[in-house]
């Protein structure tokens, strides 16, 4: 049975990594470029995603899963470049999801920011109202012209139009920090990447990749720590779901291997967290060598409650990597909660990313198990409004 599986998701995974993972209510609707100007119904809200993470914590992959989960072709980047009088946007949109950059919302360009000397972490050098007031915007279902702030020239560029779409996502440092944006959320995430890590990555791009200096990078690292931990990490309190990368635990020595942990709060609306085998309970699981092929350091899976600043959470914990992503589909079957529509479908996602970073690793399965979590709430609010819409018209 379990080859059969295997067989099954080898074999399709590629035909439906576009559209596999398309919302019940939506299937069987042929993607096009038009359909973005029809996506959002009359009288239909948007759900607004909030995720909040340091820069080069891995937002760009988290964002590739989001929204091939939710199928559809990618339209966009809405600038395309620099060819032809375009210019750069931040912007990503597919059929049903738009994803904006927070960066966008800086206040300052980058020769402002070395008048006022302030990092683009420091709330100062945003601009909250404007944020509030787009969000806002957007969620009611009405266009806005956001700006767009150039990664390329550190300058602020004419803004774009962005049109509604059933899911927005909100991703950068601070789509929590200011309380008028974190209420229109419908759900947020917080991406927890530790010291640790954070130093072997910039090691491994800036050191080994660009050829810089450990003491620059380390001089980089320490110039923007004050704020971030001022302004940027205390938001993971406030999220509702957070992935938090560590170093293994399996060996010591290991700078490259990576625990994974996915913190899902509990009592939060239209979710339920997902669990390693009996709900409640505390496992830890060495999945079977001959089920889950392991390189060394080997695997382990864990599943335990923890209060998470004075909130209940219950934990899903991976630590290590696996060989054949195929395999995976032995861990799902011991995972409930994870809001797939089959058995093998959280695999199968994870085959349609297999070259992307983190496919091999804990990162990338609790990614995949926050786009399915939030496809979930948008199907449930979705049929809610539907349902709130039907009793209106049935007393009219």
């Amino acid at each position: 049975m379990k080859f059969a599986v295997f067989a099954s998701l080898t074999a399709t995974a590629a035909a439906f990594a576009p559209t596999a993972f398309v919302p019940s209510n939506l299937r069987g609707v042929a993607p096009s470029a038009s359909s973005l100007n029809m996506a959002l119904k009359e009288g239909q809200t948007p759900i607004i995603i909030g995720v909040a993470a340091d820069s080069g914590c891995g937002k760009s992959t988290f964002m590739r899963r989001l929204t091939n989960i939710f199928g559809g072709d990618v339209v966009g980047p809405l600038g395309g470049g620099f060819d032809k009088g375009s210019w750069e946007t931040n912007t990503l949109v597919s059929d049903l999801t738009t994803v904006i950059c927070l960066d966008d919302y800086h206040l300052n360009d980058r020769a402002g920011r070395k008048v006022t000397m302030r990092t683009a972490l420091d709330p100062e050098e945003n601009n909250f109202d404007l944020m509030y007031e787009q969000v806002k915007a957007l969620k009611d279902g009405k266009t806005v012209e956001k700006p767009i702030y150039n990664h390329v020239n550190g300058t602020l560029d004419t803004p774009e139009t962005i049109e509604p779409t059933p899911i927005i996502i909100f991703e950068g440092l601070h789509p929590m920090h200011d309380k008028r944006v974190l209420d229109l959320l419908d759900f947020s995430l917080y991406l927890d990447i530790s010291d640790d890590v954070k130093l072997n990555w910039k090691v491994q791009r800036d050191m080994e990749e660009r050829g810089h200096s450990m003491e620059s990078i380390l001089a980089s690292i320490e110039a923007r720590k004050p704020d971030f931990d001022a302004y940027i990490d205390p938001q993971k309190q406030l999220a509702d779901l957070i992935i938090e990368v560590l170093p293994t635990r399996l060996d010591q020595d290991d700078k490259k291997t990576l625990r994974v942990r996915c913190i899902q709060k509990e009592g939060v609306e239209n979710f339920d967290p997902c669990f390693l085998f009996d709900e409640g309970s505390s496992i830890e699981w060495t999945p079977a060598p001959t089920k889950l092929s392991s390189p060394a350091p080997g695997i382990k899976l864990a599943y335990y409650p923890e209060e998470f600043f004075g909130k209940d959470a219950q934990v899903l914990e991976m630590d290590g990597n696996f060989d054949n992503i195929q395999e995976l589909v032995y861990v799902e079957s011991a995972l409930s909660n994870t809001k797939t529509k089959f058995y093998g479908e959280m695999t199968q996602a994870m085959l349609a990313l297999a070259t992307a970073p983190g496919s091999n690793n804990g990162t990338g399965l609790m990614q995949t198990l926050a786009a399915f979590a939030i496809r979930d709430i948008y199907e449930k609010k979705t049929a809610a409004a539907k349902a709130k819409a039907g009793v209106s018209a049935a007393a009219a």
